[in-house]
């Protein structure tokens, strides 16, 4: 069965930080081969020109595509589906597909378009993530120049121009697998965590939320979600159905951002065999509910079974299968906790050793 490849929508209000996030994940792909799609709206392709510019070979120019016809969500038959079929029939496939839409592009008819006949069967939505402006947001402003946003949704007759931007920004939260909240650097640390608190409960439950300053995260936090969102589009409602659209963002502050990984820490946990499969499951599902883990994946051993368990979480989902021998590698368990910086490493290592 050939394996699907992935795609990961960003979407997001324009200044949101969507490009800056975008340039880190390239600059930081470990090798992946990421193909890019985008959504650029009006002639002057900034976005495109900026990620062209991040001088790593896996974005190349052959791997960056744009589409400059206004809002996807209004163009995906003309557009979208012959950009991915063309992406789809080349002989050196991606690993990984990013389709960055434009300020005010609606997330859902985009999700909708991976069902298509000829799409279905070779790609499929990782996951969405919605990029937030942290201060403005918590400002209740969306955006951080809100007059630039309506000044761009004028642009494009296509759109609705009526719609507050309220309504657009909870069709985003209501799409998102994950919510960055960017630019927490201009947040005080509690400002941050209310802002958080409050967008969980927004959002529909499993939905990770996680702090980025200048759009700084780890690859494997924002890719690999194996979320599957064109199957799951009910839970994904729309607040209303008209089309908008808007330009992309550039972030308002845009220098080097490499250190931006201090956020986020990693650690590895290794124990003897387990007994029962689909009760450690269970338990590594409690585990990252009880200490706020974004990522846990690894390998388990289980007790009678030649083959290693392979074993991955997102949030509280945890999917295991058995993917080969173990040969003559150890036979323990060894697991990779991510999460934000702070974990209580200690008490994890021992829950997930129990």
């Amino acid at each position: 069965m050939t394996t699907k490849i992935p795609a990961t929508v960003v979407t997001g209000f324009l200044g949101a930080g969507k490009t800056t996030l975008i340039r880190h994940m390239l600059q930081n792909a470990k090798g992946m081969r990421i193909a890019l799609i985008i959504n650029e709206f009006g002639d002057l392709g900034v976005d495109g020109d900026l990620l062209k510019g991040c001088g790593d070979e896996v974005c190349s120019e052959d791997d960056i595509v744009e589409l400059s016809n206004g809002c996807i969500c209004c163009t995906v038959a003309d557009d979208f589906i012959p950009t991915m079929k063309a992406l789809l029939a080349r002989e050196n496939k991606p690993d990984h597909i990013v389709i960055e839409t434009s300020g005010l592009a609606l997330p859902q008819p985009l999700v909708r378009a991976f069902n298509w006949p000829g799409i279905s069967t070779k790609v499929t939505v990782d996951g969405v993530i919605t990029v937030i402006d942290g201060r403005a947001v918590h400002d209740g402003q969306f955006a951080h120049n809100v007059a630039a946003v309506d000044a761009q949704r004028a642009q494009d007759e296509n759109l609705d121009h009526e719609t507050p931007l309220s309504e657009l920004f909870e069709d985003q939260i209501a799409c998102a697998d994950m919510i960055v909240v960017n630019k927490t650097d201009l947040l005080s640390p509690e400002e941050a965590e209310t802002l958080t608190v409050r967008l969980k409960s927004q959002s529909r439950d499993g939905v990770q939320v996680v702090k980025a300053s200048m759009g700084a995260l780890p690859v494997d936090v924002l890719l690999g979600q194996g979320i599957g969102a064109e199957a799951d589009l009910a839970a994904r409602h729309e607040v209303h159905h008209h089309h908008h659209d808007d330009d992309d963002d550039d972030g308002h502050h845009d220098h080097a951002h490499e250190h931006g990984h201090d956020e986020f820490e990693s650690f590895i946990v290794t124990r003897e065999e387990v007994t029962d499969a689909a009760a450690f499951a269970t338990q590594v599902a409690d585990v990252i509910r009880a200490n706020n883990i974004l990522r846990l994946k690894g390998f388990v051993a289980v007790t009678g079974k030649p083959m290693r368990l392979a074993l991955q979480a997102v949030g509280p989902r945890v999917d295991t299968y058995f993917d080969r021998p173990f040969g003559a590698a150890p036979r323990e368990t060894r697991l990779v906790v991510i999460g934000e910086a702070g974990l209580d490493q200690a008490a994890i290592t021992m829950a997930l050793q129990a």
